[in-house]
């Protein structure tokens, strides 16, 4: 049996800010259990759903030293749909109504969180093949296996992964707060190691000392390397090229199935999506507070609203599209102020065309994907992107920009060879993303036949998480025959 130490921040269903946690939450679940013993290891957060506390058992503590500091860790652990999770607990360093305070302060969080993995495995009785960090909060794992506990033989041969789901978030810090909270050497905190740009950084940590690198798409691997995509560590990642893996993520699929899904009016499958999405998309129109209009060509947004989500192009171009097409706009999630702002200000003057949420509400967001004619995704970049997957998986076309997860799961409409699964545009530009809303609005419309074959192809689309768990069982395979 193959042991697999998942280490993150965050995993549904305890605890979840962004797409990090549905895949570390969802992925162990499809591995071969007769071959791969997977389990996840996170911080037990004072924010994080209250329903599980009780499930938790207490299993040991012992004390980590952080240079000069020794602190309290406590394990505990519990199972959820077959798999077992453990949460490091700390009071002081894990309380909070967020599981991310200010950056200096998780900088010695997630220090603390790194090495006080390492150090419960022997409580644990868990000795894996390979530990998989996820992001920079991990970072520091492969780094501390391969400088403190590279002298004890309960670590030697142990290998890492280390998972890039976002490079734009690094975990920086000034060098010399970092060597005093870690205590590590000053020698790791060279430009070939751990400093980067005259700051400490746990990504690139992670990135030097893993013996395998993976992202969430085979384009967002390519783009990494790539000075327009690699947020500065571009000459690392080509460096480590040949170390490098493309994997696109998946997303569950009895969360997200129209068949039986709790928060539709009315169920649906492939045979009968033409009637079931009429259905439901009354109903989201009439919750709110859109006229129910049949016709209307209906668009969901679910997402951060960032520039990065591509936000600024929607904000130069929706007086326009609002005031000239029979288009309907709803929209969910927070963001930044200016577009929460925006939003608010165009539901007011057309109030019906557009509707937002500010906020998040997992039972509108499914209601949303299977509700909407199309889902609307105009990132600057995306590494992988799940929304584009859900929407798809409920007949909703994705519209989205050529980048990253976007650009490998999205097949653009070709009506001369009858192909696609949605919608696309490359240019980062706001009048290129309209003409493509225009374009598919106009399809919509005007060739029912065509667009019902969209959607059907889309429906057909796999992205279950049996294609990813195959590919990382054969990464963590080839790792461990190193």
């Amino acid at each position: 049996m193959k042991k697999i130490l998942m280490v993150s921040s965050e995993a549904v269903p305890f605890i979840k800010t962004g797409g990090l946690a549905d895949v570390v939450g969802s992925l162990p679940r499809y591995f071969n259990k007769e071959e791969y013993d997977v389990r996840i290891i996170l911080p037990k957060y004072a924010c994080m759903d209250q329903r599980f506390l009780p499930d938790l058992q207490f299993v040991c503590h012992f004390y980590v030293n952080l240079n000069w500091r020794k602190q309290y860790a406590g394990i505990f652990k519990t199972e959820y749909k077959g798999v077992t999770y453990y949460f490091v607990d700390n009071e002081f360093y894990f309380a909070g109504n967020n599981p991310y305070n200010n950056i200096h302060e998780d900088i010695e969080k997630f220090a603390f969180f790194s090495k006080a993995v390492l150090m419960a495995l022997p409580y644990i009785d868990f000795c894996p093949d390979v530990i998989h960090c996820n992001d920079w909060q991990t970072g520091l794992v492969p780094v501390l296996l391969k400088t403190d506990f590279c002298k004890d033989s309960y670590y030697v041969g142990m290998k890492t992964v280390f998972s890039i789901h976002n490079m734009k978030f690094q975990g920086r810090w000034h060098v010399r707060d970092v060597m005093d909270i870690t205590g590590l050497p000053a020698s790791i905190f060279t430009a070939d190691k751990l400093e980067s740009y005259g700051e400490a950084n746990y990504l690139k940590g992670g990135c030097v000392y893993a013996d395998a690198i993976s992202t969430v798409s085979p384009s967002y691997a390519s783009d990494i390397t790539t000075p327009e995509g690699g947020e500065g560590l571009d000459g690392l990642l080509s460096a480590r090229r040949d170390s490098l893996y493309g994997i696109v993520n998946g997303i569950d699929y009895d969360d997200f199935n129209p068949a039986t899904d709790a928060a539709m009016v009315e169920h649906f499958s492939i045979d009968n999506v033409v009637d079931g999405k009429k259905a439901n998309k009354r109903a989201l129109q009439q919750s709110m507070g859109l006229p129910e209009k049949e016709n209307a060509f209906l668009i969901g947004m679910v997402s951060r609203l960032t520039d990065q989500k591509g936000f600024d192009l929607v904000a130069y171009v929706m007086e326009e599209m609002l005031s000239t097409m029979d288009v309907q706009f709803v929209v969910l999630g927070t963001g930044e102020y200016r577009f929460e702002e925006m939003f608010h200000y165009f539901q007011s003057k057309y109030p019906d065309k557009i509707s937002s949420y500010i906020g998040y509400s997992e039972e509108k967001a499914h209601q949303i994907y299977a509700s909407c004619d199309a889902f609307l995704m105009p990132s600057l970049f995306e590494p992988c992107g799940l929304s584009q997957m859900m929407s798809m998986r409920y007949g909703t076309l994705p519209i989205v920009r050529e980048t990253g997860g976007l650009k490998d799961t999205v097949e653009p409409y070709n009506e001369y060879e009858n192909k696609g699964t949605g919608f696309s545009f490359a240019a980062y530009n706001a009048h290129d993303m309209m003409h493509v809303i225009k374009y598919a609005n106009y399809v919509f419309s005007n060739q029912k036949e065509q667009w019902n074959g969209i959607v059907k192809r889309a429906m057909k689309t796999d992205f279950s998480w049996d294609a990813s768990a195959r590919k990382y069982e054969e990464l963590y395979d080839k790792l461990i025959l190193q």
